[in-house]
């Protein structure tokens, strides 16, 4: 009898571990360099708060996700933000408008573009 519940218990603790693993992977929130973009051009970025913490960016690229980290530059000044809202456009179905909060000066090398 004991040697059956056990094994009832393995195999729920086996089906949990199964689950956990297939279905709760862990997002890597990626850094996306606008810094070589030219604003107004490649893309527009309005402050949307009286303290420079927020903004409202619209741009185009795939792949920008809730999370995700953004570089820009003003004059010599390097910023980084982080993505708290995004919507995409249908056409083009690459164009987005996204709340970014201001993480820091941007002092990190971007991990991706």
């Amino acid at each position: 009898m004991l040697s059956t519940k056990l094994g009832i218990h393995l195999i729920n603790a086996s089906a949990l571990l199964n689950f956990l693993a297939t279905n709760l992977k862990v997002k890597r929130h990626r850094t996306y360099d606008y810094t070589h973009k030219v604003p107004g051009q490649d893309y527009v970025f309005e402050v949307v708060a009286d303290d420079y913490t927020k903004g409202c960016m619209t741009a185009q690229g795939k792949g920008i996700s809730v999370g995700d980290f953004i570089t820009l530059q003003e004059n010599s000044e390097v910023y980084r933000y982080q993505v708290e809202q995004i919507d995409y456009y249908s056409n083009p179905n690459d164009m987005w408008t996204a709340i970014l909060k201001r993480i820091t000066g941007a002092s990190q090398t971007p991990l991706d573009y």
